[in-house]
Formats: C-alpha cells, structure tokens, sequence
C-alpha cells in the first residue's frame, strides 16, 4: 500500500500526465473524479505522462460521492488554499487519500466545510495576486512529505 492521489474535475491535461508521472514514480495510485476538462486521448496527457501510463494503477469515479461510498470519508485530507492546517502538519497514514480540486476552482465549499479538521493547505506569502501553486506542484509538495512520514515504502 502506499498513497493515494485524488483529483476532483481535473482540468488541465499536462497537470494531470504530470502528476500520473509522480504517481508511477512513487507507488502511488491515482484516482480521477469525473467529469475530465479533456479526453483521456489527449496528446498532451499522454505527453506529460511519457511511457509511465503502464506502471500505474489509475482509477475513476462518476463523482465524489462514488469515491466516498467505496472508500468512506475517513481516510481523507483535503488539499485547499483555504486550508488552516499546514500539509507538514498532518499526520499521514499508509493508504491515505489526498484529494485536490480541479485547477480554476479548487475543492468544493461544501466538501471543504465538512471536512474543517482535514483541510491542509500549502503555505504562500500574502499576496492577492498568487492565488495558488501549480496543481501538479502541488500534489509532489504534499505526497513526498506524506511518503517522508510513512518511511517512503518499496522506495530506495
């Protein structure tokens, strides 16, 4: 087992091949929430992914809630700019679920609400102007910390 790898709505194709690269990298598994901004055949997906699609175990769900009746809630944090716990923060577990919102919107509100004690956020300097980092910078931030954390398994 290691970390899993959530993207709510995903999109931006490149942001997506380059974090299923991660992914592949890391023994992580990746879960995708429909509905995709772009076609599973997109040459930039498959660009930013490189020859890694093989190594990785890629799952897909109609919409969060899919997700939350296979899982259940418990295992989730939730990565949000509006966050108040840093990533680093958090204590991690083997089989985690990180999830992040898709590029122009983020996490849903709603989702963010109930889920207060798992927000995690990134830390930036206050500034108006730089909303967020880079979804796919994002997601290698907090999975090598949570990896970190659980001893970086079947990692050398």
């Amino acid at each position: 087992m290691a970390i899993n790898i959530v993207l709510m709505e995903p999109e931006i194709p490149q942001n997506t091949g380059n974090i299923a690269r991660t992914c592949a990298a890391t023994g992580s598994s990746l879960h995708l929430i429909k509905p995709l901004g772009f076609s599973l055949d997109n040459k930039h997906l498959k660009r930013a992914g490189l020859d890694y699609w093989n190594l990785l175990d890629i799952y897909y769900y109609d919409n969060y809630e899919e997700l939350v009746e296979k899982v259940g809630a418990d295992k989730f944090f939730y990565a949000t700019t509006k966050g108040h716990n840093l990533y680093t923060d958090m204590k991690y577990h083997d089989d985690c679920y990180i999830i992040f919102g898709k590029e122009t919107k983020g996490i849903p509100e709603k989702i963010l609400n109930q889920n207060k004690e798992r927000c995690i956020k990134i830390p930036m300097i206050n500034n108006k102007n730089a909303r967020s980092l880079n979804l796919a910078n994002s997601v290698n931030i907090v999975v090598y910390e949570a990896l970190r954390q659980i001893g970086f398994p079947n990692m050398g």
